[in-house]
């Protein structure tokens, strides 16, 4: 079973659709491992000069699918694969981002979102901590938001990610506001492009550098514990964990 739709290509922009509608786009082992491939495909295509990342259904990317979870590894190596790719990886929602799928989010270079799109870290709530994501989020992410949003887990609208700096840009019409990006990104050298990504995301990348390893661990930690284990199965269960006041 594919995850992913087939890629569509239009004029130098390769869209690639997560397309697994029936778990909101969960961040499994199949969903990882495809896109990876995507991606380095992309990589390697002369004719491809940005990539769109987009999804079908109501949820753009929910997290880890705690039925069937990508290693940690896998997925830590696919957010740096978007951060290092030397052609622009756009974001494109209209749908809901939770947890793991914001890492998601953070990795690409530019995000359009509808104003019909949310957004919520909500691991705190499960026993877990936004650990791995942390890499492309921190470094680009208004830092009293993330005090708040990594803490309460709260949801957030799609205006309030722009202010905080998950999204670029907050639109009615996801498409319209793409237009003039696409446009850019279109008349922009493969050079240019690449030597200009390198320059704002070199901070990103050093945040994967240094602290991967560290942070895959206590993940690893976080998610073998008891607390984790309660979270998790009462988040399955459709009931409040045993903490909750």
């Amino acid at each position: 079973m594919s995850h992913l739709a087939p890629p569509v290509h239009d004029r130098g922009v390769t869209t690639l659709t997560l397309d697994s509608p029936a778990n909101r786009n969960a961040l499994s082992a199949g969903l990882v491992a495809e896109l990876a491939d995507a991606l380095e495909a992309c990589a390697g295509d002369a004719s491809v000069r940005a990539v769109v990342l987009t999804h079908t259904g109501t949820t753009f990317c929910a997290g880890a699918d705690l039925r069937a979870p990508a290693d940690p590894h896998a997925f830590v190596a696919l957010m740096r694969r978007i951060v290092a790719l030397p052609k622009p990886v756009v974001a494109r929602v209209t749908g809901h981002v939770r947890a793991g799928g914001l890492g998601l989010l953070g990795a690409c270079d530019i995000a359009v979102a509808g104003f019909g799109a949310s957004f919520a870290l909500t691991e705190s709530r499960l026993g877990l901590a936004p650990a791995v994501i942390s890499m492309p989020l921190i470094p680009r992410i208004d830092p009293r938001a993330a005090g708040r949003y990594y803490l309460t887990g709260e949801r957030f609208d799609v205006e309030e990610a722009e202010r905080i700096g998950l999204v670029t840009l907050a639109a009615e019409d996801v498409d319209d506001a793409l237009a003039p990006v696409l446009d850019g990104l279109r008349r922009a050298s493969p050079q240019g492009l690449a030597a200009s990504k390198a320059l704002v995301t070199a901070t990103v990348l050093q945040s994967f550098d240094q602290h991967a390893e560290d942070l895959i661990a206590r993940s690893a930690r976080l998610f073998a514990s008891d607390e984790a284990r309660e979270g998790m199965t009462a988040f399955l269960e459709r009931r409040d964990p045993a903490w909750v006041l």
